[in-house]
């Protein structure tokens, strides 16, 4: 891969890295409810895959306009990995190194909206009891955890890119 496009991709990776860490800062700081709104992270994750998608879509600029499969996925595979990977570190930091009680808080914040989110639905209440205890002894900013669902996300991510790639790939002509 060329090197021009391997710069772009590392260096949206970082720029990636640093708004989810802005976000993740921002809402330890401010607004650790965040955490239990699930549109925020349809929002993240969303802006993550357009991260990607933005990283492949230069790539073939940059290549005159023409990318293989192969290079507009590691494009936005590089970009992603990169962006992501910053932020669980950033996540572990915070929660595992610098404040396991703000974990705490917001385990017990998420637990709540899950039992209001269920009660709504009408869920019996020993399905809220089961679901309750798992989440207590689960802590989801765990060292362990972090890292499973930075895996688990990528995976995620690997199969969007891969579709995004099939559409953003473009042959040279023969001619």
């Amino acid at each position: 891969m060329e090197k021009s496009v391997k710069s772009n991709a590392i260096s949206l990776g970082v720029i990636l890295g640093v708004v989810l860490s802005l976000v993740t800062v921002l809402a330890y700081t401010v607004y650790q409810g965040m955490y239990t709104n699930w549109m925020a992270g349809i929002g993240l994750s969303l802006m993550i895959i357009v991260f990607g998608i933005i990283s492949a879509v230069k790539s073939r600029k940059l290549l005159g306009g023409f990318i293989d499969f192969k290079k507009a996925f590691t494009s936005y595979l590089i970009t992603v990995a990169i962006g992501t990977l910053i932020s669980t570190v950033v996540t572990i930091l915070i929660y595992v190194a610098v404040d396991p009680d703000a974990a705490t808080a917001i385990n017990e914040q998420v637990i709540e909206s899950t039992v209001g989110f269920m009660e709504k639905f009408g869920t019996p209440e020993s399905e809220i009891e089961k679901a309750v205890a798992k989440m207590e002894e689960e802590n989801q900013f765990s060292l362990v955890n972090q890292i499973k669902g930075w895996f688990w996300g990528m995976l995620i991510y690997i199969i969007i890119g891969l579709l995004a790639s099939l559409a953003i790939k473009k042959k040279e002509p023969l001619y």
